[in-house]
C-alpha cells in the first residue's frame, strides 16, 4: 500500500506523508517497518522536513514529517502508468504531474553527488521550500517544471536570513541574480 501510493502522494501539494490517504484512519505505525524496508531495498528515498532553514540543518531535523521518493524517474513514470511518448511526444502527462516528475529528477540529481536532501514547510502556511541541502553553504532550492520564475516561498526565507545562497532550478536559461540563481534543469548535476 504504501509503494502503490507513492506517485499519488507526490501529484498532491502534501507538506508531509500522509498515512490516511494510504488507509482511512491509518498511523505511522502500521507502515514503518513497509517503508524502512522500502528503503533498505532501494526503492525509494525518504526526505525529511526540516523546521528552520539555517546551519547546521541536521539540527532542524523533524522525524515526524517526511517525503517519500521513488529512486528512479522511470519508475515513477511506470508506476504511474505514463508512457515515454506521453511525456516526449505529448506533453500530456506534464500537464497534471510536471511538478511532481520534476521533484523527482530534481532529488535524483541532488543524491547522485551523495548529498543529503530535506524539505521544509510549515503546517499553518502555504510556504514550502522543495528541498534543502548542506553543501558548504545552506541552500534551499525551489524546483519549477516550466519557466516560470517566481519563487515567493525562496525569496521569504531568504529574506529572513540573508546568509541562505538559494537556488532554483527551472527550464529558463542560467541566471545569476543579486540573491540566488536559476540553474537550468539539464545543468543540476554540475
Amino acid at each position: 500500500m504504501v509503494w502503490d501510493s507513492i506517485p499519488a502522494q507526490l501529484a498532491k501539494e502534501n507538506k508531509k506523508y500522509i498515512f490516511g490517504s494510504v488507509k482511512k484512519g491509518a498511523r505511522a505505525k502500521e507502515f514503518e517497518n513497509a517503508i524502512q524496508w522500502l528503503i533498505e531495498a532501494g526503492l525509494v528515498h525518504k526526505v525529511p522536513r526540516v523546521s528552520k532553514v539555517c546551519r547546521p540543518i541536521k539540527f532542524y531535523e523533524d522525524y515526524n514529517a517526511f517525503k517519500l521518493f521513488c529512486v528512479d524517474l522511470g519508475l515513477l513514470g511506470a508506476m504511474s502508468d505514463v508512457s515515454a511518448k506521453d511525456i516526449l511526444v505529448k506533453d500530456t502527462a506534464f500537464k497534471e504531474y510536471k511538478g511532481a516528475f520534476t521533484e523527482q529528477y530534481v532529488l535524483q540529481q541532488i543524491i547522485a553527488q551523495d548529498i543529503k536532501a530535506y524539505y521544509y514547510s510549515k503546517d499553518n502556511s502555504t510556504l514550502e521550500l522543495d528541498f534543502i541541502i548542506q553543501k558548504e553553504d545552506v541552500h534551499p532550492i525551489e524546483v519549477k517544471a516550466e519557466e516560470n520564475l517566481r519563487s515567493k516561498s525562496l525569496s521569504t526565507i531568504y529574506n529572513e536570513n540573508k546568509d541562505l545562497k538559494p537556488w532554483r532550478f527551472s527550464m529558463a536559461g542560467f541566471r545569476q541574480q543579486d540573491w540566488m540563481v536559476n540553474v537550468p534543469l539539464y545543468l543540476i548535476y554540475e
